[in-house]
């Protein structure tokens, strides 16, 4: 579709021009005001729409309503006849066009051609990283000899975590500007990719198979995910043991439309890809990238994406999608870098490089020389898209060791990050400051699940030890009793078999699959979406004190609502133990842990009295 190129490059040739201007001043790059106007300019492309059909529109359908709606549909690329994603570009009136297609009851939606692009602000930094004075010898050291300037890995605990991880067998797709991973034509694999593992990709800007790096940024991205390590050359990656799987939706000039980002989504979910790293960003919402997002998680991948380099309180999409992993970047001091963006969307800040400390301040990996993409060099860049890679590495190690789908990655991610000031959530680092081993920790062994069957436990032994003699039920009796303890695992750690055993099933059934896996309490997460945030409505005692006034009438369902406070209680005591998690609605923070404190009192209460005996 020349059409589509040719108008692409004009956008881009804009975009790269608004940059160039603003680097006039470029002491002030991170200004918020300068990076917002970079980013409107970028939103959208003049004259192109996005229509998605229902399932089941064939094209000579949609052909046979071109004339009437005054546009010439295409299919955006091969994955346009399984998605039904198809795009018109040239549109006079933009407007008036979409009025007329969302008329038709065959459109799911239609929509503006959004533009996306490369974080501005994150050209390499002069020189190499200067070498730190001393390399903590403590767990797994590799023999790459520039290793030494990675302080970012020594951030996270990598050399602690690669003694148990090294995220072997997963497969993480670089939706990005493509990756130096082969030799051809005039493109040459980087030297510190070779020995590196790569699936089959695909180039969603050319329209072909052959996902190559002209302009080096999603080299240096992927390179902080599986740089070929302990190899004797250059730097190390994170997941060195994982599949990169090389997927362009930016041109050369940084730059790709919401249609391109949309079907890569969904090619890496349909091609065996656990995680997707999307280190781009944009100012508007698109419905079309926003579905695509949904559907990879459906399909049991994590979506990693960059919070943006604008400097202020908004995360960009598709990092505000929910179902994505929003990142935000910290310096080597661990603090939020000046250009990292940051919002109530943000999950995780990780590693992503200040210029401000000089050129050991950056993020060095091996990438590309821009200007002779046969070019190998290495390169220290800066930007929440070098800290969006560390955080999709982290979670190729979560696979790797057994994680079962998205949530079980995140809650892993975000029990093992780093608090900052104590908090469990902020608006400037989510959850905290992403941790390779302590992550793998509250993974291991189902740890960020089965503690609160633990404290349930526990809490069911303290509330038996209030009863007297006569109204006390018999410790193991209670146990044994069905009625009692399912309630109590269901709330706890949830049919911790499910995915296991039906972690094939799709629609309905694969929805039931997901919410029996979760305990009660994550059932918030199937209901009102993945949110940043976790519900208070369920992470309280509301629904054991519903039920327990069905136990006025019906005497028989005592022991379940017991069983189900007790469960309640030790998940809620759990969480406000491990100060996890953040809690929606909260006028400020650190209201979440005397209100999962509060309700574990209440469930408390409750499961007393249902469990009591009565006496005469």
């Amino acid at each position: 579709m020349p059409m589509k190129r040719l108008n692409l490059a004009v956008l881009a040739l804009a975009v790269m021009a608004a940059a160039c201007a603003s680097r006039s001043d470029s002491s002030e790059r991170e200004a918020s005001a300068e990076d917002s106007s970079r980013r409107e300019l970028a939103q959208v492309a003049a004259g192109g729409i996005v229509v998605d059909f229902k399932d089941g529109t064939t094209k000579a359908e949609y052909d046979a309503w071109e004339s009437e709606w005054g546009v010439d549909l295409e299919f955006n690329s091969t994955e346009g006849e399984r998605s039904g994603v198809t795009i018109a570009q040239g549109v006079g009136d933009v407007d008036a066009v979409l009025a007329r297609i969302r008329q038709n009851p065959a459109v799911q939606f239609a929509e503006p051609l959004m533009m996306f692009a490369v974080p501005p602000g994150e050209e390499a930094l002069s020189g190499l990283a200067a070498p730190l004075d001393e390399v903590n010898k403590d767990g797994y050291t590799p023999n790459d000899p520039e290793y030494p300037r990675q302080w970012n890995l020594r951030m996270i605990n990598m050399p602690s975590a690669w003694q148990e991880s090294r995220g072997k067998g997963v497969v993480v797709a670089v939706l990005d500007t493509g990756i130096a991973y082969e030799d051809y034509d005039d493109f040459k694999q980087v030297v510190d990719l070779k020995g590196a593992k790569f699936k089959k990709g695909y180039d969603f800007v050319n329209d072909d198979e052959h996902a190559n790096d002209d302009h080096g940024h999603g080299t240096h991205v992927a390179g902080t995910i599986a740089q070929a390590t302990n190899n004797g050359q250059g730097v190390a990656g994170v997941a060195f043991e994982a599949t990169l799987m090389p997927v362009k939706v930016l041109n050369h000039f940084g730059s790709g439309t919401s249609a391109d980002i949309a079907d890569a989504i969904r090619f890496a979910a349909d091609n065996g890809a656990k995680v997707i790293n999307m280190s781009l960003g944009g100012g508007g919402h698109s419905k079309v990238m926003a579905d695509a997002v949904e559907y990879a998680r459906k399909k049991g991948v994590t979506v990693v994406a960059a919070a943006g380099n604008a400097g202020r309180a908004r995360v960009e999409y598709p990092a505000a999608y929910p179902g994505s992993v929003a990142v935000a970047a910290v310096g080597p001091g661990g603090t939020r870098a000046p250009y990292s963006s940051y919002g109530k969307e943000l999950d995780i800040a990780a590693p992503g490089g200040d210029k401000r400390q000089g050129d050991a301040g950056g993020i060095l990996q091996n990438t590309i020389d821009p200007r002779d993409v046969s070019r190998s060099v290495y390169a220290a860049y800066q930007g929440t898209s070098m800290a969006t890679p560390h955080v999709a590495a982290v979670a190729a190690l979560l696979y790797a060791e057994g994680a079962s789908g998205p949530d079980e990655v995140e809650k892993a991610l975000f029990a093992g990050a780093k608090r900052v000031g104590g908090q469990a959530w902020t608006e400037e680092y989510g959850h905290g400051l992403l941790d390779a081993q302590a992550s793998l920790a509250a993974l291991g062994g189902g740890a960020s699940r089965w503690p609160s069957m633990w404290w349930a436990l526990a809490l069911l032994a303290l509330v038996l030890l209030t009863m007297r003699g006569r109204e006390r039920p018999g410790y193991f009796n209670i146990l044994f009793r069905p009625s009692f303890f399912i309630p109590l695992v269901l709330a706890t750690v949830g049919v911790f078999f499910a995915r296991s055993w039906f972690g094939g099933a799709s629609g309905v059934a694969g929805d039931v699959v997901d919410a029996a896996y979760l305990p009660i309490p994550d059932w918030q997460r199937i209901i009102f979406g993945r949110g940043k945030m976790a519900n208070p409505l369920f992470y309280s005692s509301l629904i054991p004190l519903l039920l327990s006034f069905l136990a006025i009438k019906y005497q028989g369902l005592r022991p379940a609502i017991g069983g189900l406070a007790l469960g309640f209680a030790g998940f809620l005591s759990y969480a406000a133990w491990s100060k996890a998690p953040a809690l929606a609605w909260m006028p400020f923070t650190f209201l979440a842990l005397p209100w999962l404190v509060v309700n574990t009192f209440i469930c408390l209460i409750i499961a007393r009295a249902m469990l009591k005996r009565e006496t005469v």
